[in-house]
């Protein structure tokens, strides 16, 4: 028996431990490895070993294993978080990523049962159900209990920072239906190597490779000049009162104001700015955040460090205070022109569980759990994307640090914005999460035909363009930078900014309904 022979058998005779593996190994396709191969490899060994299920019960347990494995490794930047909270211990973290992965795999097993439902056993029937099943479970993934779209599998085909990629669809498809896709193209070499078809299947590899590597669109210049701040500081640091002038000090000495005072947008990440701005809370919340100022003067000073002719949008947090005191906390992003006068506010309204606010907090926090964001007092979420019209500087659409991985959940529709701003303080989530989160990013960029300008405490900065390249960056780094550039256009509406997440169902409702054609037809 040959080597090819003997693996094939300890596969099939050992498919619980052959599914852990497979997902494991279809998670090195994400930032920062990027090893797509592996993911197409991964996934049509899960199609493999569905074909040998005995119905949609054994085969959703095969998903649910390989879910297990796939976010446990895709999701490792979780546990850096709790190294920078002193209310848990740093320990939790290790146990915190395989047990969110426990209830994240519920979606690939959704998917890989109904995908055994509806496509049977047959090779190709079986593919597609896999494609048209894998994209269902996913935007079920986006949204039930508050949703958790970080890593869709269509990630592994986004391309390197100058060019797209096969994520150059998503203006079509949408982000589940791409995963769909490379489902679907996995399903199908899966199905090709049991027909021992394997130049076809190399053919198939190869066409995906030319796609992956098609070079990028020539760069269009904008005409909004843009300076993206990335003050550095130290993730352990930010929470510290003692250090708050010295940073402001530094935020401002980065940021600099233009010397011909000429018109400028300045971008400020999450976090990144302790001052409460506004005026009418109790004088303790001023004095704990910026050592003595009052919101009117840290206004006027942030407009001193912008300059004539500039207009900032920052991180900041707003309180909802009553009864004197604050029962609620908003992450928002400010607009304040050179003399410190609000130009509007957007509130984060996709928070995140067990970062932003402790869910449960009746029952966990007698038993020793915090939030992993400082301080006890939870944040409100507001109400959801929206556009600010910031006249000579643009149509400004925000997303505050998470909410960039929800597809078709960023723009407010009805109000297309020029460009997105996405503050974001990716400092917790160690080497895999900031790449990831920016990959993320580029394919908001991309679905909707939006420029994104993510402005960060530490990396990665970066301005992206409506075709979801980069045109510049600054890496994860603890030494202030700044990236002074053109906003780039935006393009016309694409197919998903006009449909959102419906053109994502609707391929893979079309893909299952394939499906189960091509099955009938081969019983036939």
């Amino acid at each position: 028996m040959g080597l090819p022979a003997r693996l094939t058998g300890t596969f099939a005779a050992h498919p619980r431990l052959s599914a852990l593996g497979c997902g494991l190994v279809a998670a090195l396709g994400f930032p920062p490895l990027g090893l797509w191969p592996f993911t197409l490899i991964g996934v049509a060994g899960l199609a493999a070993l569905l074909v040998r299920t005995s119905g949609w019960k054994q085969a959703a347990w095969i998903g649910w294993l390989f879910g297990v494995a796939h976010f446990t490794f895709a999701n490792n930047w979780i546990a850096t978080a709790f190294t920078y909270q002193a209310n848990m211990p740093a320990a939790l973290g290790w146990a915190a990523v395989p047990l969110l992965a426990l209830y994240l795999a519920v979606y690939p097993a959704i998917g890989a049962g109904l995908a055994r439902a509806i496509g049977g056993t047959r090779p190709l029937p079986l593919a597609l159900a896999l494609g048209g099943a894998w994209t269902v479970s996913e935007w079920l993934r986006s949204w039930v209990f508050t949703g958790y779209a970080w890593d869709p599998l269509g990630l592994a085909f986004l391309g390197p920072f100058d060019r797209a990629g096969l994520a150059a669809l998503l203006p079509w498809m949408g982000t589940y239906a791409l995963s769909g896709l490379v489902a679907l193209i996995a399903g199908g070499l899966a199905a090709l190597a049991a027909a021992r078809a394997w130049w076809r299947a190399l053919a198939v590899v190869a066409l995906v490779a030319v796609g992956m590597y098609l070079p990028g669109p020539a760069e269009q210049k904008g005409n909004l000049p843009v300076t993206l701040v990335q003050p550095g500081f130290m993730q352990d640091e930010l929470d510290q009162p003692q250090l708050y002038e010295g940073q402001f000090r530094e935020l401002a000495q980065t940021t600099a104001p233009r010397r011909d005072n000429g018109k400028r947008l300045v971008l400020w990440p999450e976090s990144g700015l302790p001052d409460y701005l506004r005026d009418g809370y109790p004088r303790r919340y001023y004095l704990a955040s910026t050592a003595g100022a009052d919101p009117q003067y840290a206004r006027t000073r942030i407009g001193q460090t912008i300059g004539p002719g500039s207009l900032l949008l920052t991180g900041a947090v707003d309180l909802e205070i009553a009864g004197g005191k604050a029962v609620g906390a908003y992450n928002v992003v400010t607009a304040l022109d050179s003399q410190g006068n609000f130009h509007g506010s957007y509130a984060k309204a996709h928070l995140v569980p067990y970062g932003e606010y402790l869910a449960l907090r009746w029952l966990l926090e007698p038993l020793g759990a915090s939030r992993l964001v400082a301080g006890t007092t939870d944040f409100i979420p507001g109400p959801g994307p929206r556009t600010l019209d910031l006249g000579d500087y643009g149509k400004a659409g925000m997303q505050i640090c998470y909410e960039i991985t929800f597809a078709g959940q960023v723009v407010d529709r009805a109000h297309r914005p020029d460009y997105i701003f996405n503050p974001s303080n990716d400092g917790w989530f160690g080497h895999f999460g900031p790449p990831q989160h920016l990959g993320q990013a580029r394919m908001r960029a991309i679905e909707e035909g939006l420029p994104v300008l993510r402005a960060t405490v530490n990396g990665i900065s970066a301005v992206i363009d409506a075709r979801g390249v980069v045109r510049a960056h600054l890496p994860s780094s603890h030494l202030p930078g700044r990236i002074d550039a053109l906003v780039p256009p935006a393009l016309p509406a694409t197919w998903f900014a006009s449909l959102g997440n419906v053109l994502s169902l609707a391929w893979g409702i079309a893909i299952l309904g394939l499906s189960l054609l091509v099955r009938r037809r081969r019983r036939g």
